[in-house]
């Protein structure tokens, strides 16, 4: 199972081109609340999630994914469910995937050190031991990483081409008239 964690203040194009992109490659994936299942994001849109944060279970876990958005991330940061999903993600061998400011969470806890990884600009700072790289999106390992809203679609095939393959990947590609 690919979770998606939403929390209040979360950048909804990252979130939901994602979930959709997956859906779209017939991948499981579920939106997790952190705080409850009705979640506002930092543009005013609410979203409400599949399950909340209680009901997430490490038994079928494949991914963790981070949007960011602010204070989304900082939200997603104060849940200590979402850190031990990031924590058993490493230690399984499981992929983590954050975009935008979210990378940041993944600095603070040293998971980026002799990594290559992306950010929103200006979060460069927090990608502690990173090799921050120029790309829209960076895969290092179990690890892949965005720069913000206008990758969340290249974002979103990435993991899909990770999970259904590269063929799946180009036709929802095609399909959605991304060059």
């Amino acid at each position: 199972m690919i979770y998606v964690f939403l929390a209040d203040g979360f950048e909804e194009i990252e979130a939901l081109a994602v979930v959709d992109i997956l859906r779209r490659a017939e991948l499981d994936v579920l939106t997790v609340g952190v705080g409850g299942k009705l979640i506002k994001g930092a543009h005013g849109i609410s979203v409400e999630a599949d399950i909340t944060q209680k009901e997430v279970t490490t038994d079928d876990m494949t991914a963790a994914v981070l949007p960011g958005g602010m204070p989304g991330t900082l939200n997603l940061e104060k849940s200590p469910i979402v850190l031990s999903s990031i924590d058993y993600c490493i230690e399984s061998g499981q992929y983590v995937c954050a975009i935008c400011a979210a990378p940041s969470i993944l600095g603070h806890a040293g998971l980026l050190e002799g990594k290559r990884a992306v950010c929103f600009p200006g979060f460069e700072d927090q990608l502690k031991g990173a090799d921050v790289t120029d790309k829209f999106v960076e895969e290092d390992g179990k690890l892949i990483t965005a720069k913000g809203p206008g990758c969340a679609i290249e974002f979103g095939l990435k993991i899909a081409e990770i999970f259904a393959g590269r063929t799946k990947a180009d036709a929802i590609r095609m399909s959605l008239q991304c060059p």
